[in-house]
């Protein structure tokens, strides 16, 4: 899942951000909505977490252009706007969902899985293909039955891989949606992460690689 954090207050922004790559998110960071919409122009994102009083462009009018895209994106206001009348008018003016500051952190993590799963765009809840059973929500993968018990970016791949699947995905795709726009394109960490999971997974082998094209899921059965 890739995430855009929009916030002015530089240290909120930061504290976000790592608590929410810590559940294994991808997340970008912009300070300003000028910035904030041109990173919407080039990058795809499952969930925009909105300030509304916002230096460049408002928060507000911000979210009227989001909520006006093809592709939607889907926004949840955080703010500390948070009267009964302010819920109601960023609600109106597109906002999926409205969390007022001061919140609680495991609150909005639910909250941002919530609204990535409402995305016209998702799939059903758990994903699966050969033989792996995959549930975003309850943060569970399994194989044959077996639980598998994985570090939060090998379960962030196994869940881009699967709900790719039959598509490839190249390590590039890989980089923009587990970890963020700051990873190294030169890095081996997909690689590392790959063969991490592989070993994980056990045998037959379910998770190929094509040299210049990809990743992807295949059944041992096919």
């Amino acid at each position: 899942m890739r995430v855009l954090v929009v916030e002015d207050a530089r240290a909120l922004a930061e504290v976000i951000a790592e608590g929410l790559r810590d559940q294994g998110m991808a997340v970008d960071l912009a300070h300003d909505g000028i910035d904030a919409a041109a990173k919407l122009d080039v990058n795809a994102y499952d969930v925009v977490v909105l300030d509304r009083d916002l230096p460049g462009i408002h928060g507000d009018t911000l979210c009227r252009m989001i909520s006006e895209r093809d592709g939607r994106v889907m926004v949840l206001m955080l703010t500390a706007a948070a009267s009964p009348g302010d819920r109601v008018s960023g609600l109106t003016l597109g906002a999926d969902d409205y969390l007022a500051k001061p919140f609680h952190f495991p609150e909005l993590v639910l909250r941002i899985r919530s609204l990535a799963r409402r995305r016209p765009s998702a799939r059903s809840r758990t994903l699966r293909a050969a033989g792996i059973e995959l549930d975003p929500l309850h943060r569970t993968a399994g194989r044959d039955g077996r639980r598998l018990n994985l570090s939060v970016k090998e379960f962030a791949v196994l869940e881009a891989l699967l709900d790719a699947s039959p598509a490839f995905l190249s390590a590039e795709d890989l980089l923009e949606r587990v970890w963020d726009e700051h990873a190294d394109p030169f890095t081996n960490t997909v690689t590392v992460t790959i063969s991490r999971l592989r070993r994980k997974l056990g045998d037959p082998l379910v998770i190929t690689t094509t040299p210049g094209v990809g990743y992807r899921i295949v059944d041992p059965a096919d």
